[in-house]
């Protein structure tokens, strides 16, 4: 196990209120919303899980890791009762922390996913990123065209192309660690594990155009989390925080206050 600590981007004061990004993603994802919560009495705290953003990279590549990591985190900013939210991979990540660790979290929120398995889908995006050679690439317009033969979906490049970053004075890197990433991405559709339950206060959000989750998962959801909600935020598929962010915002707020 690594002793490293996560990196993270703290905005405001008040009750630590933890955010966990999706797979590919990192915590800057959320800094708009982030600004609104703190706003509202929170401290936010834009967690970067391994192998993404600024943090650190390792071969270790499971829900147990990404758990054990915020783990670590808590202890190294003191944090106790955390309202904890995640999104997607991160919801994954949150729902099993929650359960190993109930005392640490005074409620949970889950983003558009589902304590069940889910098959790979990633495939495309990942031979997109793959297809990026650094060597000939001068440019964000640059990756963002070869990114078009794999992904025609303008929102979905802008969101990866937020990896990109100036690794030297004129070479483009990312900050994923792809190989990685590529190598392990089975792991991201992991169920969660059946022992998993959380019995405090749970809200599940979906997107009415994502299928992420469907009737057959409420049973599920409530299985390992009795307490739980389902709300629908209208006009938002996967990213629901981005395309609605002011129902994704009044729906939290209304959880949390």
């Amino acid at each position: 196990m690594t002793n490293k600590i996560l990196h993270s981007n703290i905005i405001g004061e008040g009750i630590p209120f933890v955010i966990l990004h999706g797979f590919l993603g990192m915590g800057d994802n959320w800094k708009t919303l982030a600004k609104e919560f703190s706003s509202i009495g929170f401290q936010v705290h834009l967690v970067d899980q391994r192998n993404h953003g600024r943090s650190f990279w390792s071969n270790d590549f499971s829900y147990e890791f990404l758990a054990e990591d915020l783990k670590k985190y808590c202890e190294a900013y003191h944090l106790k009762e955390i309202v904890l939210l995640g999104h997607s991979m991160g919801g994954k990540t949150a729902m099993l922390f929650a359960s190993l660790y109930p005392n640490l979290v005074s409620k949970l929120l889950v983003a558009d996913i589902s304590p069940r398995f889910y098959p790979v889908h990633h495939e495309v995006i990942l031979e997109g990123l793959s297809a990026l050679n650094f060597d000939e690439i001068k440019n964000r317009g640059d990756a963002e065209e070869v990114l078009g033969h794999y992904i025609p979906e303008m929102g979905i490049r802008q969101f990866l192309l937020k990896n990109l970053y100036w690794k030297e004075k004129d070479r483009l890197a990312l900050r994923i660690n792809l190989s990685v990433l590529k190598q392990e991405v089975a792991e991201i559709g992991e169920p969660l594990p059946t022992f998993a339950t959380f019995e405090k206060d749970t809200l599940f959000l979906r997107g009415d155009r994502s299928e992420y989750i469907g009737i057959d998962d409420e049973t599920i959801i409530v299985n390992h989390f009795p307490k739980a909600k389902i709300v629908t935020i209208a006009n938002a598929g996967h990213w629901l925080h981005a395309e609605n962010p002011k129902d994704f915002f009044e729906a939290v707020k209304g959880f949390v206050a």
